[in-house]
């Protein structure tokens, strides 16, 4: 858990893409249910048609959010390449999702967090090259994102590296500096069935990995990774609505 510090807007995602705005959290008056289920809407207004939208809100039902095999999978590629992997079963104390607070201390059970509480509007979409309140990432989590986070003691070389890597695929994808990280760095997840999601205490699992190094094996299994779990968010967002630049509405 990085240490509280006073929000700032970060500085826009390097080239390559379209131009990122930095988080809005400031301007609204509406509770966190309103503006959900605002967001929700848009959310799926802009994803195209509705027909689209729901064949990829019924794959993500069938699919239950990733996890099994996919576990195995990107276990067995995260130990070759040495890094540790675990999947853990989703904690939301009380079943508050999200928590109007930028500095509040939230149990999350992973470091860098790969689910649980969060702040009700989500990071504008991109790759950073300053640090992102992880409490507004994990938002970006729950609607299907796969984070890669790194320490501010990571070596340049391997940002450009995962820069590299957020460039292949990056819708829904998102890049971050993460404080007390020292030179590791991670990629991780949420994912969970949508039809599920809040009731009866389940809210899926969070996925995280975490390497002292980049090279060709770590790839490999960082794309093993995303391709396992983006897109398969506990809400059920499509990845249409997770495009670099996409932001909460205002």
């Amino acid at each position: 858990m990085p240490p509280r510090k006073k929000p700032k807007a970060p500085t826009p995602p390097r080239g390559g893409q379209r131009r990122v705005q930095a988080p809005q959290v400031r301007g609204t008056t509406r509770s966190p249910q309103e503006l959900e289920a605002r967001h929700r809407a848009i959310l799926y207004a802009v994803a195209g048609s509705g027909v689209v939208a729901l064949i990829v809100v019924v794959l993500v039902v069938v699919l239950g959010g990733g996890g099994g095999t996919s576990d195995k999978k990107v276990a067995q590629q995260m130990t070759a390449a040495g890094c540790t992997f675990k999947t853990v079963k989703a904690s939301v104390p009380g079943g508050r999702t999200h928590v109007a607070s930028l500095t509040a201390k939230f149990s999350w059970n992973t470091s860098p967090p790969s689910n649980g509480q969060h702040y009700p509007r989500w990071a504008v979409w991109g790759f950073y090259s300053e640090p992102i309140n992880p409490r507004m990432v994990v938002h970006n989590e729950e609607h299907g994102g796969v984070v890669l986070w790194w320490g501010t003691k990571t070596p340049a070389s391997t940002v450009n590296q995962l820069r590299a890597l957020y460039d292949e695929e990056p819708t829904g994808m998102f890049g971050t500096p993460y404080a007390g990280f020292g030179s590791r760095i991670a990629i991780s997840a949420w994912t969970g069935n949508h039809a599920k999601y809040g009731r009866n205490g389940y809210y899926g699992q969070g996925h995280l990995a975490t390497c002292l190094h980049y090279d060709a094996a770590t790839a490999k299994a960082f794309r093993t990774f995303r391709d396992a779990y983006r897109g398969h968010g506990p809400e059920g967002v499509p990845l249409s609505a997770d495009q670099p630049g996409m932001g909460p509405p205002q």
